[in-house]
């Protein structure tokens, strides 16, 4: 059985999150429904997409993401479906879903050409995405994409040396994957030098260090502190080693 991730800058209060989950339960209300996150960077599908892509390998192939970094809602931006490597994701085509094209194996674009008799200008997420979501979950999406070929990714980065996201305890997430030539450098952001450290343990109370995540991405930490706030660090700011 197919699963429906969710994956929204909605932020955790609000009915947004709910009205979404509502349109999933009326179509496919057999196929698990998981809230994976509702603070993606506010507004900014770049650094989503980094984030997205991480946080995929944790689901199942045959999962289907519900994506909705959309501050252009309601303009001229394509509504679109993404398979890659066995997974789905729905959403904006705003570069949200880029990051996973790139970073596939296996990468196949279609349009939603399915237009609802009631859809919102301002939230798609829940009269257009959600929709199609639970008709693909279903099986019962045929009629409603039609693809394409995609040759315009040739210039977006796989990776990102950016902090892309803060988790509740202020770490830092980058968008650069780990490999093993990083293995013991010195990172650098906004002039501060940080070493490698493998756990919060291996450095004394306050130290700053980087290490590898549990999803593979360099994240910037504290021992028994906040990164965010004891290093001023902002969403988009460079990194570099």
């Amino acid at each position: 059985m197919s699963c429906i991730v969710l994956f929204t800058d909605f932020g955790p209060s609000g009915p947004y999150v709910g009205q979404m989950e509502s349109v999933l339960r009326l179509t496919a209300p057999n196929v698990p429904v998981i809230n994976l996150l509702s603070n993606a960077p506010t507004a900014d599908p770049r650094l989503s997409a980094y984030l997205l892509a991480a946080l995929r390998y944790s689901f199942p192939a045959n999962s289907i993401f519900l994506a909705v970094v959309d501050p252009g809602v309601g303009d001229v931006r394509r509504a679109v479906v993404l398979q890659a490597d066995g997974q789905t994701f729905v959403g904006p085509d705003n570069g949200l879903l880029n990051t996973v094209a790139v970073q596939a194996q296996d990468a196949q674009w279609s349009e939603i050409i399915w237009k609802p008799e009631h859809c919102s200008t301002s939230f798609h997420g829940r009269d257009l995405f959600a929709p199609v979501a639970a008709k693909l979950a279903i099986n019962a999406a045929d009629d409603l994409l039609q693809p394409f070929d995609r040759n315009d990714l040739s210039a977006w980065p796989h990776d990102l040396a950016e902090v892309i996201y803060f988790d509740y305890y202020g770490n830092a997430m980058t968008g650069l994957r780990y490999h093993e030539g990083l293995a013991g450098k010195v990172l650098n952001i906004h002039g501060i030098a940080i070493k490698q450290a493998d756990t919060f343990s291996a450095v004394e109370e306050k130290q700053a260090f980087w290490y590898k995540n549990s999803s593979d991405l360099v994240e910037i930490a504290v021992n028994k502190g906040r990164a965010e706030q004891q290093l001023a660090l902002k969403l988009g700011m460079q990194i570099s080693f």
